[in-house]
């Protein structure tokens, strides 16, 4: 059950944390709050079980089919449940308590990526089958990633939203850098289907990490009437705000758009890169895929203190490092040595970092304590539609034309976003005064003035 903590009184989640400043006092702060640790250590090893399984998960099905279309399938099962059942996740996280369904959905993952594959005999787990789990893990992930985020504004302070989404994928690049390594190693030594059963421990520690975290309250929408005609209310309303009260989810949702295009195709085909462009092996593209981590790690550590940069500062680092990266995909396809590659992944890595938790802070800055799932769920539909778009187009690709066209084609969808993020921090420009920028007390005033 969510409460308040012990001597604080109810009141507006955004702007004071969960603990309130008596754990600041009495704790270092690297990890902004008490509550906050708690759910960053259950996602660190969460998210070191995923990078594990995702690799295995790939090689599983890229070692039995040998087709770029059919491993891509895994990537493209993942993606669809975000944008088919995304808005609706978003309506149900906004009324339900969010630490029993951060919990409940830890333990359903854990159930279906670690105990199953676990139970079922190596001769009937089949392709067919593993793509069902998968499908299903992907439901309630839809669920927990939401859910995660609108529960971000409850523990932390608003002037740390950036830093607190940039900590959250910190576990997500320290999971890539540790995870695929340590999978590389295990498929080698063992199976990808041995490998798998890692995941079910990693879900129940998070779970259990979960169990003491208090979130502050919120009063839910109202949902008086019928079931179905709340939801419908409660959609149209999250369509509402996001679509013509604050334009300015609509521009970012656009800019992440061409982001999710073209990373998402890599990070799914990149085992089929690693070994057909450059002959690698599952220990090796391991390692690669840990530098790409490295990368995306130290600019989740850097966005920390960015934290309170003003809006059309932090477009313009999205523009900055969306080129980075791009540049570097592009010199990849003529790395011929194992080292050059790994620096041009820790940098391509280092390069997508950026958008992600920014676009969360400033989601959570400007939608209100009721609409935040509905408003990231919208978010994550728009950049999961062109997610499982460029997975398809690069996947045809890559059949069709090579591994090497690919990359260079998702070079340059990473170039289109840094010109999308230049569009946008114009727009953010024209629509308010520079003289503003910078004061976090004053960006719920602002952002709610970036309105049609």
């Amino acid at each position: 059950m969510e409460r308040p903590p012990s001597g604080r009184t109810q009141g507006d989640p955004h702007r004071v944390s969960a603990l309130g400043a008596a754990h600041n006092r009495s704790r270092p702060r690297w990890l902004l709050t008490r509550d906050f640790a708690l759910v960053w250590w259950g996602q660190l090893i969460s998210q070191i079980g995923d990078g594990v399984s995702k690799l295995a998960l790939l090689w599983f099905v890229y070692s039995i089919t040998g087709s770029p279309l059919k491993t891509m399938v895994i990537g493209l099962l993942q993606t669809i449940p975000p944008i088919a059942f995304g808005p609706l996740i978003g309506v149900y996280v906004d009324r339900l308590p969010k630490k029993p369904l951060l919990i409940g959905t830890d333990v359903v993952r854990a159930l279906l990526i670690g105990l199953i594959p676990c139970w079922v005999s190596v001769e009937t787990f089949t392709v067919e089958r593993l793509y069902v789990l998968v499908f299903l893990h992907a439901v309630a992930t839809a669920v927990f990633g939401p859910a995660l985020t609108a529960s971000v504004p409850l523990i932390v302070q608003r002037t740390q939203f950036t830093a607190a989404n940039a900590l959250l994928q910190s576990t997500t690049s320290l999971g890539v850098i540790v995870g695929p390594a340590l999978s590389g190693l295990g498929i080698a030594a063992l199976s990808s289907q041995d490998v798998l059963c890692v995941n079910a421990v990693t879900y129940l520690f998070s779970a259990a990490c979960l169990l003491p975290v208090r979130l502050a309250p919120v009063v839910p929408p109202r949902a008086d009437g019928a079931p179905t005609t709340t939801a419908i209310r409660d959609l149209l309303a999250g369509l509402r705000f996001a679509l013509i009260e604050q334009r300015i989810v609509l521009l970012l949702t656009a800019t992440a758009a061409f982001y999710t295009f073209g990373t998402s195709a890599f990070t799914t085909l990149f085992p089929v890169f690693g070994r057909k462009m450059l002959d690698l092996g599952p220990v090796e593209v391991g390692y690669l895929w840990s530098a790409f981590g490295i990368g995306l790690l130290l600019t989740s550590l850097g966005l920390v203190w960015v934290t309170e940069w003003s809006l059309s500062q932090r477009v313009r680092l999205i523009a900055v490092s969306s080129a980075i990266s791009g540049a570097a995909l592009w010199g990849l396809v003529w790395a011929s040595d194992h080292l050059v590659a790994g620096l041009l992944m820790a940098v391509a890595g280092s390069g997508v970092g950026a958008l992600t938790p920014i676009a969360w802070g400033v989601l959570q800055e400007i939608a209100p304590p009721q609409m935040v799932g509905r408003v990231l769920a919208l978010y994550t539909t728009g950049a999961m539609t062109a997610a499982i778009a460029g997975m398809t187009f690069f996947g045809w690709t890559t059949q069709e034309f090579g591994e090497r066209p690919s990359v260079i084609g998702i070079g340059a969808i990473l170039f289109i976003t840094a010109i999308a993020a230049i569009a946008f921090g114009r727009w953010v420009q024209a629509h308010r005064p520079s003289s503003a920028l910078g004061d976090p007390a004053a960006s719920r005033t602002r952002l709610e003035a970036c309105g049609p």
